[in-house]
């Protein structure tokens, strides 16, 4: 079992930054891949940013290219989502995920084992 805890959700104004943080348990988190998606109203849950096991390889959504960065630290259990010029379309429920079968990246939901209870993005124009 493994349990994932965010943080670091909250109210910006467009073009600010927040940092969310995305705490494992378990001693095996270096080998999961990990992810963030995110879920506004009314909308599907999507992926926004994926990263291997090693943090070697990441990869994103193109809206959020260039203004987010997905990071880990395996010796915390902790995988972190930088989230820069934020825009109103950023407004999300912010969830992280843990792949724990095979070492490719992925954008797919059902790829995912375990989910974090989310943390809330508000961007304000």
């Amino acid at each position: 079992q493994v349990q994932l805890v965010e943080s670091g959700g909250g109210l910006v104004q467009a073009g600010g930054s927040l940092r969310l943080s995305c705490a494992a348990s378990g001693r095996a988190f270096s080998a999961y891949v990990m992810g963030w998606f995110r879920q506004a109203p009314g909308k599907e849950r999507e992926f926004v940013a994926g990263i291997t096991d090693s943090g070697g390889n990441t990869f994103y959504t193109n809206s959020v290219k260039g203004r987010f960065t997905i990071s880990r630290d395996n010796a915390k259990n902790t995988v972190y989502l930088q989230m820069n010029s934020l825009k109103p379309e950023d407004t999300a429920t912010y969830y992280c995920a843990a792949k724990i079968t095979g070492w490719a990246l992925s954008r797919l939901r059902s790829d995912y084992d375990y989910w974090g209870q989310g943390t809330q993005v508000t961007v304000s124009s």
